[in-house]
């Protein structure tokens, strides 16, 4: 099995000496021109990766990113963290589908974090103000002063600012307490470094509150990595939507994470069907892509001012046009591949419901529950 990401003169698939071999997961087949499948490609995830998963709704985009999930949760010394804004992958914590073996997660509904898991330099534009102005500079103040949200607006009030002041401030911060992502005990390292893959299920949560979870994550992954007592297992994390989070105050931590994130073990899986919109860095940083059916210029421009020499060929030219076909640019191995993502393992969540399917829920021909169920199995 060729495994994409792992450098030539790497350990040999079997280890040397007392080494142990290296971790792969199974990502699909090549995918020859005339449509057939070839042999099995698996993805490398002993060493840690920034990864780039692309494509427009419907290609498989979601799809692949519950793979890589799957992959990486069988994996020993791993914790996968996916943050899942669509509510596409609670699934992973569903019974494996067929005799393909468990597939250890959790999901967390509506997770919260700290207040203070957030630098107070954030606090200003996540509330919606100017760090500038008068009322930014005062959460800001605040924000630095006191680990809670409560905290926040209890000084506030004890400001001797003018009232207007006072109430702008205290307005967008009682704002932010209706999110209800707040919490003293939130998310700490311990939730996120289990044996487990965790799902921080965020589907229905706006997007400056889904932007302060991802923000939240991706520091504790980071810091618990490079501070003292480090954890013994490597963490990856997945975010699907990824061009929400970045355009907020994620937007900082998840660029450390690209930058710097591979030195203490950190990874990084961004997936959009937006790769415009995401900035220069995430496609420049990312050491694996992973591309479905893209159709915008835009996007496709963005992937291709990125593209390596090696790439033969245009990227708009190379692109797949099938459902769950992608095109893998593997910048460990300078190579490009053409694959077919396997099925998943576990229920996939991300399909877009159909009327007529709604409109058969209660119907009890059994033709109609078999076609329903054997559906719902199918990857892209």
């Amino acid at each position: 099995m060729h495994v994409v990401g792992r450098e030539r003169d790497g350990p040999s698939e079997s280890g040397t000496g007392s080494e142990p071999p290296p971790m792969a997961g199974h990502l699909g087949r090549y995918l020859a021109r005339d449509g057939s499948r070839g042999a099995r490609v698996g993805i490398d995830v002993d060493r840690p990766h920034a990864a780039l998963v692309v494509g427009k709704r419907g290609a498989g985009k979601s799809h692949t990113l519950g793979v890589l999930a799957e992959a990486t949760a069988r994996a020993d010394g791993l914790a996968p963290v996916v943050v899942d804004p669509m509510g596409a992958f609670p699934g992973l914590a569903a019974e494996t589908i067929g005799d393909t073996g468990t597939v250890p997660a959790n999901v967390i509904e509506r997770p919260t974090i700290r207040a203070d898991a957030l630098p107070a330099s954030e606090w200003p534009a996540l509330v919606g103000l100017d760090p500038t102005s008068a009322a930014g500079g005062l959460i800001w103040e605040v924000a630095a002063s006191s680990s809670t949200l409560p905290g926040m607006l209890d000084r506030v009030e004890g400001t001797d600012c003018v009232p207007e002041l006072r109430r702008t401030a205290r307005n967008h911060l009682r704002r932010a307490r209706e999110w209800a992502v707040f919490d003293p005990d939130g998310l700490d390292a311990d939730d996120l470094f289990g044996p487990a893959a965790t799902v921080l299920s965020l589907s229905g949560v706006d997007d400056a509150p889904t932007g302060a979870v991802v923000a939240a994550v991706a520091r504790l992954l980071y810091d618990a990595r490079t501070g003292d007592g480090c954890p013994d297992r490597l963490p990856w994390l997945f975010v699907d939507e990824a061009h929400v989070a970045v355009d907020g105050v994620a937007g900082t931590a998840l660029r450390t994470l690209l930058t710097r994130g591979r030195a203490p073990g950190v990874s990084l899986v961004l997936a959009t069907q937006r790769p415009s919109a995401l900035p220069a860095v995430a496609a420049s940083q990312a050491d694996l892509l992973l591309a479905h059916r893209l159709t915008s210029e835009a996007d496709i421009e963005a992937l291709a001012a990125a593209s390596p020499t090696y790439l033969s060929g245009t990227l708009g030219d190379r692109l797949p046009s099938g459902r769950g076909e992608a095109l893998i640019v593997d910048d460990a191995t300078e190579s490009t591949h053409t694959i077919r993502v396997r099925d998943r393992h576990t229920p996939h969540g991300g399909d877009t419901p159909r009327a007529s399917e709604v409109a058969a829920e209660g119907s009890t021909d059994p033709r109609i529950e078999n076609d329903r169920c054997e559906r719902s199995k199918r990857g892209p």
